[in-house]
């Protein structure tokens, strides 16, 4: 055949690095409908509040003394304490924070916690580089786009091979938001996803015990995608397929028929036309999002008047993919040792609900999970597969109640409150912030904070708000 007569060949499409890279170094402002930068914003002061409710925590002082022994001294603060450090590991105690009571947002169909990397990124970049409110948000909100399609990618398998996928793809989008403050080039900005490879952790084993593991992963998200985009403005080379390739991520990180039911065009499906940052839910509980569902029900119930003495069994529907986090072993489920196992358990999210129609940061002190009540309570609920469920789209939950004299009592969430379909109004969300803040936080400066941070395009200095948030 004459080459004259030959098809053409198909077009090769850009590695997904490229195709992000070139988003987050073109986004503007001007680009984002202005609901979007305003849930931006609230997304940003939720987790502010998060970290002003942990900052005097024992892991949250203990964490961030062994930092501040490795770092030593530097300019960058520390949210509510009166640390100064370098810049990387400010944004290691910044998301350990933010992260760390667990009531952080979280991307419902990528089962992941995007803010507390990609803002603890934005925040110590942007106040090191001199930026202003308005080039670190929009930062922001391109790290958080771009990471929501990643983990979408999967749709929550990264957990049940144990990874987390808060280390994992908070890595490569804490890259981007550090990268587009450094005004990296997109070709920089695709090699900075690539270093950002052989940087990316996050593994699932403090399920096991409630160790304090957990907490650190995206603080070290944030400052190993801070290292990958100045390795990438100095053109260090870098893989090209840092998602796709033979060895990238979906491949390395999953088993080959995960991997072969996962869909790539996800991770960069409608880049500027759907927003992600819609999708992201704020927890309206201190615990695992996987736990809201059973806990609504239970709570519930509680209100319809249930009698917590007069139950003979309980059984909590949950989705399968939850299972390994939060249902199994049950008998450990059955007995937190800390307030980590208490945060993963479906036994206690639905013995608390039941019997004190709550599940808050009170209902995570070690008084609470082991008060003999509720230990009676915790044994009499067991788990099974709720085959209707919706998830990862809704974290759903339904409990189920037999008394004593035979009745049935239940009650199912389809959508758990904070869900995109569900969501926590912007008032809500200032309650909650405000709550937070009121646990070790002079009203005063709480509410200082929150005009800054709900008016960030018009902070001229990233450097100031980051000294108005670490004034202590």
């Amino acid at each position: 055949m004459s080459a004259l007569l030959r098809p053409a060949p198909e077009p090769v499409a850009p590695a997904i690095s490229q195709q992000l890279a070139e988003f987050a170094a073109a986004l503007c402002l001007a680009d984002v409908p202005q609901a979007v930068v305003t849930r931006a914003k609230y997304l940003m002061l939720d987790a502010t509040g998060c970290a002003y409710a942990a900052r005097e925590e024992a892991f949250a002082t203990r964490i961030a003394a062994s930092v501040a022994r490795l770092a030593g001294a530097g300019p960058r603060g520390v949210i509510g304490m009166p640390l100064r450090l370098p810049m990387r590991d400010a944004a290691v105690i910044n998301g350990m924070l933010m992260h760390g009571l667990d009531y952080d947002d979280t991307h419902a169909a990528g089962v992941t916690h995007l803010t507390v990397s990609t803002l603890p990124a934005a925040l110590a970049s942007a106040a090191q580089l001199g930026s202003s409110g308005a080039q670190m948000l929009i930062a922001y909100i391109a790290g958080v786009e771009a990471g929501a399609r990643l983990a979408c990618v999967v749709k929550g398998a990264f957990h049940q091979v144990g990874f987390h996928p808060t280390g994992l793809i908070g890595t490569f989008a804490s890259a981007l938001v550090a990268g587009r403050l450094m005004h990296l080039t997109p070709t920089q900005l695709a090699g900075a996803q690539g270093i950002a490879l052989s940087f990316a952790s996050g593994n699932l084993q403090f399920i096991e015990d409630g160790s304090w593991t957990k907490r650190i992963h995206p603080g070290w998200a944030a400052a190993s995608g801070i290292t990958a985009a100045t390795l990438a403005a100095d053109d260090f080379p870098a893989p090209s397929e840092a998602y796709e390739g033979r060895f990238g991520l979906y491949r390395s990180h999953l088993p080959p028929a995960e991997f072969a039911a996962s869909d790539l065009s996800l991770a960069t499906a409608n880049l500027g036309s759907v927003w992600e940052l819609d999708n992201v839910a704020i927890k309206p509980f201190p615990a695992c999002h996987f736990v809201h569902g059973c806990a609504d029900a239970a709570i519930a119930l509680h209100a319809a008047g249930i009698d917590t003495t007069r139950i003979r069994s309980i059984r909590a529907l949950i989705p399968a993919g939850v299972v390994k986090s939060v249902a199994e072993p049950v008998n450990a489920k059955r007995r937190p040792k800390n307030d980590y196992d208490a945060k993963f358990s479906i036994p206690y999210a639905v013995a608390s609900g039941l019997m004190r129609g709550k599940l808050g940061l009170a209902e995570m002190l070690p008084a609470a999970f082991v008060e003999p009540r509720i230990l009676a309570l915790m044994d009499k609920v067991n788990y099974e597969i709720d085959e209707a469920s919706t998830f990862p789209a809704h974290y759903t939950g339904e409990v189920v109640v037999t008394l004593e004299d035979g009745r049935i009592m239940q009650h199912r969430v389809a959508v758990n409150r904070g869900n995109p379909e569900q969501p926590l109004s912007n008032a809500e969300i200032e309650a909650k912030y405000f709550d937070n803040c009121a646990l070790n936080l002079p009203h005063a400066q709480a509410l200082r904070v929150r005009d800054m941070v709900l008016d960030l395009e018009s902070v001229t200095s990233a450097a100031q708000f980051e000294a108005e948030l670490a004034s202590n």
